[in-house]
């Protein structure tokens, strides 16, 4: 199938991803976008993981208010260059970010940071109610396994189903987005802080 320049340029809308990654994308796919898309994530992430290891000196403090003024949240996220720091496309994520905060409230960036003793609270609570249910031993491990990632999408950042796209988590967009600008980029602390509520961070 021939890939004209119009499927590269609505790829690439969706994206983000570079012209020459578009139009390989659509090749490899043959021309499918959604295809494409899901092939385009993947390389993200792959360039993602070799990207890890490197040093994140610089970045940007995003932050979001509510329209009453009774919410705030201030993230910092972490990346390798002053120049992706003042990108527009950087200081975006960073604003999703703080506005996803503020809506999920997560408690922590990623589940290897949650405290040991709430997730082991948890894990007692789902052992006893699948225990409860009458489910076997070894059944309600399983359950257990299962209701436990369930946990993560709800106080995990990175695990959460993005507000403006459910479809993505918090992971799969800063996935896309070490793609895009080939930068190690992290999600550093957070604080949200609600009026009348415990701050958080």
């Amino acid at each position: 199938m021939a890939i004209t320049a119009a499927m590269v340029k609505e790829l690439r809308d969706k994206t983000g991803a570079g012209m020459m990654d578009c139009k390989k994308a659509l090749g490899e796919c043959g021309g499918d976008t959604d295809k494409a898309v899901a092939w385009l994530r993947e390389k993200g992430l792959a360039k993602a993981q070799k990207k890890a290891g490197r040093a994140t000196s610089e970045g940007y403090v995003g932050s979001y208010i509510h329209s009453n003024g009774k919410l705030g949240v201030m993230v910092e996220i972490k990346c390798e260059t002053d120049f992706v720091a003042k990108s527009d496309k950087f200081q975006a994520f960073a604003k999703d970010v703080a506005m996803q905060i503020a809506a999920m409230s997560p408690v922590c960036v990623s589940p290897d940071e949650l405290p040991q003793d709430m997730l082991e609270k948890e894990k007692e609570i789902y052992r006893n109610q699948a225990i409860e249910e009458g489910k076997p031993e070894h059944i309600a491990d399983k359950i257990v396994e299962g209701r436990v990632k369930k946990y993560y999408k709800e106080v995990c950042l990175l695990e959460q189903p993005f507000v403006k796209d459910d479809k993505l988590s918090i992971q799969d967009l800063l996935n896309e987005l070490v793609a895009v600008l080939g930068e190690n980029i992290q999600i550093g602390r957070f604080a949200r802080v609600a009026v009348g509520e415990d701050a958080q961070s």
